[in-house]
């Protein structure tokens, strides 16, 4: 499980994080918008530098910015363990993915509900793991689109016949009821934003939604 800190209250972050580390969170998922790319803004490397202080979780950095050739070391240098870039908004995303695995970082490839499954086909052995959005990103709290469990078991198809180990990350209205449909199409580590944090015990949520995920794998 990967909870979205875009839906935490944002005066008590340190809060969430230790929540989420005692509930069982796998990584924190940080949502990096730069009002261009996606028409929201949200944080930057400050904020990726403090949690690295407060938690033992890896940090899980999603980059939804178009100017990531130029800036993914400033959030290598802040702590992230794990980041992903759009195929979008890189001029060479083949370099991008290098520089991350070379600064000793897991690298993802986030595809967008609208990106072909074949952007992937050039930097399969380049990736970690690849993000798949199930909803259009920028902000949190969308519904998600079942188009995204067909793409989930193409881009699964694609790793097995590249004899990649790279894993399988959704994002998108990851609740309860699509946990398992996610999990049963591909998918291994789930974000989920409103469902955990706006739920009033985010605890429990995060639990339930970990427990319905588990029960759509052989896992």
């Amino acid at each position: 499980m990967a909870p979205s800190i875009l839906s935490a209250d944002f005066t008590r972050l340190g809060e969430a994080v230790r929540m989420a580390e005692a509930a069982g969170a796998d990584v924190v998922h940080v949502d990096v918008m730069d009002g261009h790319f996606v028409p929201n803004l949200t944080i930057g490397p400050p904020v990726v530098r403090a949690l690295k202080r407060i938690t033992a979780l890896p940090l899980d950095v999603h980059l939804m910015i178009d100017n990531a050739d130029d800036t993914v070391t400033w959030y290598l240098d802040a702590g992230a363990d794990m980041v992903s870039v759009h195929v979008e908004a890189c001029r060479d995303l083949a370099a991008v993915l290098r520089s991350i695995r070379a600064a000793g970082a897991k690298a993802g490839v986030a595809l967008n509900p609208a990106t072909p499954v074949s952007s992937l086909a050039s930097v399969i052995g380049d990736v970690d793991y690849v993000l798949v959005m199930s909803v259009v990103p920028g902000f949190g709290g969308q519904a998600f689109m079942p188009v995204a469990l067909d793409k989930i078991a193409e881009i699964a198809a694609m790793l097995r016949s590249a004899g990649s180990s790279a894993e399988i990350e959704v994002d998108g209205g990851i609740d309860e009821t699509t946990a398992p449909l996610v999990c049963a199409a591909g998918a291994r580590l789930l974000v989920a934003g409103n469902a955990v944090f706006g739920r009033p015990d985010p605890a429990a949520a995060l639990a339930a939604i970990r427990a319905a995920g588990a029960s759509g794998t052989d896992l």
